[in-house]
């Protein structure tokens, strides 16, 4: 076992996830809504909160490829700073899912903001559904997130259903894994309940889901966004229809147990199986 997989927090985090259903293409209500949303997880203890993929546009690929320079962001946009501000105010840090854009194209990227307001350098989706190559490029390695002590490793809707994707993350010493996501009503459901809870259990980390509601780029969304926890099982979850925040207590003492008990992962490193994968750490405080 590596030292990034020895290290564990010392102290209880509380994160959340929100659930919302964006306006198609009108930015400026979408950040409004972040900005309320992370009001409303603050005032709920949370110190993190994490939103849906592109939620600042919509998933709507035909407007943002047709129109990436109103539908897209880049690390100098003014139009974030509601989001910087209410981070400042509020001490709590953001992951707000967004297109993207840089010298190498459009991207699907979750924005990073720390508690002080700072953007951070954005994670872009690394695994693309087949329908999203067409319009964007996939990111090349992953982020990890370090705040109080636990590290959090970011993910976009489909890089969840690979498994390498989360094993590449707690063999680099994830404690937690987050997604932002858009699971649909007719499959989405069924593979989040599979996928998520493998996720967690297989690399004993606590993993958070934060899925749309309504209906986006054509998709109708299935909701239930949630967080498990280590063991796999479900710590809060969300109705399938609402608009809602849900938060939950990640606790040291319940990784360390899970940890102490479930060894695959341990195993897995001590084999030498580790999983070969550039990250970029940062720090949320």
């Amino acid at each position: 076992m590596n030292n990034k997989q020895a290290s564990l927090p010392q102290v209880p985090l509380r994160i959340a996830a929100a659930q919302a259903q964006p306006v198609s293409g009108d930015v400026t209500a979408n950040i409004a809504k972040t900005v309320g949303l992370t009001g409303v997880a603050a005032d709920r203890g949370a110190k993190l909160v994490v939103f849906p993929e592109k939620f600042l546009s919509g998933y709507e690929p035909g407007l943002i490829a047709g129109d990436p320079a109103k539908y897209a962001f880049d690390d100098h946009d003014a139009r974030l700073e509601p989001i910087r501000e209410v981070c400042r105010q509020r001490e709590i840090a953001v992951i707000v899912g967004a297109a993207t854009h840089g010298i190498g194209g459009l991207h699907i990227s979750s924005l990073v903001f720390s508690r002080s307001g700072e953007l951070i350098a954005p994670y872009h989706k690394q695994h693309l559904y087949s329908s999203e190559t067409k319009i964007y490029r996939p990111g090349t390695q992953g982020c990890m997130l370090e705040i109080d002590g636990w590290r959090l490793a970011l993910g976009v809707c489909y890089d969840s259903g690979f498994p390498e994707h989360a094993r590449s993350a707690a063999v680099n010493g994830a404690h937690a894994y987050l997604v932002s996501a858009l699971f649909s009503l007719k499959t989405g459901y069924h593979q989040s309940r599979i996928w998520f809870p493998a996720r967690a259990f297989d690399n004993t980390l606590y993993v958070l889901l934060s899925n749309h509601v309504g209906t986006t780029g054509g998709w109708e969304t299935c909701g239930a966004s949630a967080i498990w926890g280590p063991y796999g099982d479900v710590v809060e979850q969300a109705s399938r229809e609402r608009e809602e925040v849900i938060t939950a207590l990640l606790d040291p003492a319940v990784l360390a147990d899970v940890r102490e008990r479930e060894m695959v992962l341990a195993d897995f490193m001590a084999h030498g199986d580790e999983a070969a994968s550039a990250y970029v750490a940062h720090r949320l405080d």
